[in-house]
C-alpha cells in the first residue's frame, strides 16, 4: 500500500466507504463521509453512533460534542446521531469501557492504524 492508498475512500472491510451522516453533516471534510488525508492529524475515521453514555464521557474528557456552536454551523450531537470520531478517542472510550457503536461500512480503513478490526467488529451495528 502506498502512502496515498491509505487515504482512498475504502472502509475497514475493504469495500467502498459508505456515508456516515449528512444530518448532522460530519467528516473531516464535512462531506458526510469519514474520509481522511495527511492534514487530518486526529484521524476522524470511525463512524460512531452516539449514545448518552459516550457523549457524557467525551464531555468529561474535554470534548463536548453536545453543546451547539453556531459559529461553526454545529448544532450539537444527541444520542442516535452518527459522527466521524477520532480513532484515538474511540480507543480511549473503549479502554474506559464506554465505546460507541460503529458502522463498519462507513468507517475508513485508516482507523485500523489505531484501532484493531476486532474491537470495531465487537461494537458494530449488526
Amino acid at each position: 500500500m502506498t502512502a496515498l492508498d491509505k487515504f482512498a475512500p475504502v472502509n475497514v472491510l475493504g469495500g467502498a466507504l459508505e456515508p456516515c451522516s449528512n444530518d448532522p453533516v460530519t467528516g473531516f471534510f464535512r462531506d458526510g463521509h469519514c474520509n481522511s488525508c495527511l492534514a487530518d492529524a486526529g484521524s476522524h475515521t470511525v463512524c460512531a453512533v452516539m449514545t448518552a453514555e459516550f457523549l457524557a464521557y467525551s464531555k468529561y474528557v474535554g470534548n463536548d460534542l453536545t453543546t451547539p456552536m453556531p459559529q461553526y454551523g454545529f448544532e450539537g450531537l444527541k444520542p442516535g446521531d452518527r459522527w466521524c470520531l477520532c480513532a484515538s478517542r474511540f480507543m480511549q472510550a473503549h479502554d474506559e469501557g464506554c465505546p460507541p457503536e460503529v458502522v463498519l461500512e462507513a468507517t475508513h480503513q485508516r482507523a485500523l492504524e489505531i484501532v484493531p478490526l476486532e474491537l470495531l467488529q465487537a461494537v458494530s451495528i449488526k
